[in-house]
């Protein structure tokens, strides 16, 4: 299997994308295109809010603006001020377990990302982990995105 892409342009440091092999521009350089970045970024989505262990600062600040929210307005959402917002996005403070998993519920409604867990499953989800965990996607084909890593 080719080196997978790290996908930094999302803003996140840990996506990984498998399947995606650079072109060769005009001027003889590789790049890379990404087709159908809006389904890239749900199965990102999907990935974030679907797997064990608190999400970190950049996880929810892209979470956040996938939903199409500012600070204040996920605040008021969660019933916490935009400050305490801005401390879970820097990653100075821990996100609220409690507030973290309505999180994980509205980007699943707001998104309408498929991922069928019940809510008493999802407040277990919202525990703190060692590490955070790669996001690894799988491309088989272009402009087609699933959470995962593809089997070689």
């Amino acid at each position: 299997m080719t080196t997978p892409y790290h996908y930094t342009e999302c803003g996140l440091d840990n996506v990984l994308i498998y399947g995606i092999e650079p072109k060769i521009d005009d001027d003889g350089d590789e790049v890379i295109e990404i087709a159908n970045i809006n389904g890239l970024h749900k199965a990102v989505a999907l990935m974030i809010i679907g797997r064990h262990g608190l999400m970190s600062g950049k996880e929810l600040r892209f979470l956040r603006t996938e939903m199409g929210l500012t600070q204040a307005e996920l605040a008021v959402l969660t019933h916490k001020d935009a400050q305490s917002i801005g401390r879970w996005e820097r990653g100075e403070v821990s996100i609220d377990p409690n507030a973290e998993t309505l999180i994980r519920l509205m980007a699943r409604e707001r998104l309408r990302l498929r991922l069928d867990v019940a809510v008493d499953v999802m407040t277990g989800y919202s525990v703190q982990t060692a590490t955070t965990p790669a996001i690894e996607i799988s491309s088989p084909s272009a402009g087609k995105y699933l959470p995962g890593k593809a089997a070689a």
